[in-house]
């Protein structure tokens, strides 16, 4: 394994973990949604997991089909950048239908037994998976760059679950701990307005990605 690679695996690793950690999209709705539905850790740790793969995989996909019709970089991140804006207004509709809906059932004094997706027929996770498909993971394709030039899909592929790993361990990590630490915090008024707040932070979280582009 030769010098430049070895550097290109602890920047996959060190800015898998960063570009998580600084972008709240990557958890804040999987709390948000774990606390409001009331998930166990197990739910909690598939979901996100679930998310996280579909996440970077999405990414890795689009580079390397990008890399094999012969886009350049600055088209590809065009297009992680439409990604981008398409997954925050997704973040803000799927927020601010969901701050509606729960509003209504407490207003019609039945969330108790009506939640939006409920039991069997919850569509929350698949909608969460679907917006963490679309969003964007800009900092993988670039890293992609140095292996496809050289041709070597190995290290292409070893690049991809180095950056997979850290994105999503960090993932994990944050959205489990956050969840644990605030089980021990409680408010009377979580039962009736937890999903209505949960909508909210969706779509706060949403706006702030579309306005400062974190």
């Amino acid at each position: 394994m030769n010098e430049a690679l070895l550097i290109i695996l602890g920047s996959a690793l060190t800015i898998g973990f960063v570009h998580t950690l600084i972008g709240p999209d990557h958890y804040i709705p999987l709390i948000a949604m774990s606390k409001a539905r009331n998930w166990s850790m197990k739910r909690t740790a598939v979901i996100t997991l679930i998310c996280g793969i579909a996440h970077v995989l999405s990414a890795a996909i689009l580079g390397m089909i990008a890399m094999i019709l012969g886009l350049a970089i600055t088209k590809l991140s065009f297009i992680e950048a439409s990604r981008g804006s398409f997954a925050a207004w997704m973040l803000i509709s799927f927020g601010f239908v969901y701050f509606v809906w729960s509003m209504y059932k407490i207003i019609a004094k039945k969330h108790h037994h009506h939640h939006l997706g409920e039991g069997k027929k919850e569509i929350t996770p698949w909608i969460l998976v679907l917006i963490f498909v679309l969003g964007p993971c800009e900092p993988l394709i670039p890293l992609l760059m140095y292996p496809a030039i050289e041709g070597s899909m190995a290290n292409v592929l070893a690049v991809t679950l180095i950056f997979g790993f850290a994105t999503i361990v960090t993932m994990l990590t944050v959205t489990l701990a956050s969840v644990f630490g605030t089980s021990f915090i409680k408010f009377s008024f979580m039962e009736k307005y937890g999903n209505a707040l949960a909508g909210a932070i969706i779509c706060f979280s949403g706006i702030a990605i579309k306005t400062f582009g974190l």
